[in-house]
C-alpha cells in the first residue's frame, strides 16, 4: 500500500514571480505557481507591508497551485518588491511604476 502524504514541506515553487513594469494607471499581475495545493499562511507583500483583498488589490488562488496579484492603477509610490509566501516559501520580484512623460 502506497500512501502518498504532502506535507508544507515537500511544496515546491514551480515557477515564481517574474519582475514587472508597467506605466502609472495600468495593472500589474503577478503570478506564483506551487508544485500541490495544501500550503498554508499564504500571503502577499509590497515593501513590507502585508496586501489584502480589495477594490485596489485582487489576490486569488487557482486549484489551490496558482496564485495571483493583481495590482490596480497603479501610481509611482507602489514600486518596490512583490512578495509571495507560502509557509516557508518565498518568491520575490520588483515592480516598477513608470511615470508618463509628456514632453515626447
Amino acid at each position: 500500500l502506497l500512501l502518498l502524504c504532502y506535507t508544507e514541506e515537500a511544496a515546491v515553487i514551480v515557477s515564481g514571480l517574474k519582475n514587472t513594469d508597467v506605466f502609472v494607471g495600468e495593472s500589474a499581475t503577478f503570478t506564483c505557481e506551487l508544485s500541490h495545493p495544501g500550503v498554508k499562511n499564504v500571503q502577499w507583500w509590497l515593501d513590507g507591508s502585508p496586501l489584502h483583498n480589495n477594490f485596489l488589490t485582487e489576490i486569488s488562488e487557482q486549484d489551490g497551485m496558482i496564485h495571483t496579484l493583481t495590482l490596480n492603477d497603479v501610481a509611482c509610490h507602489d514600486s518596490g518588491t512583490v512578495t509571495f509566501r507560502a509557509g516557508s516559501l518565498i518568491s520575490s520580484a520588483k515592480l516598477l511604476v513608470k511615470g508618463i512623460s509628456l514632453l515626447e
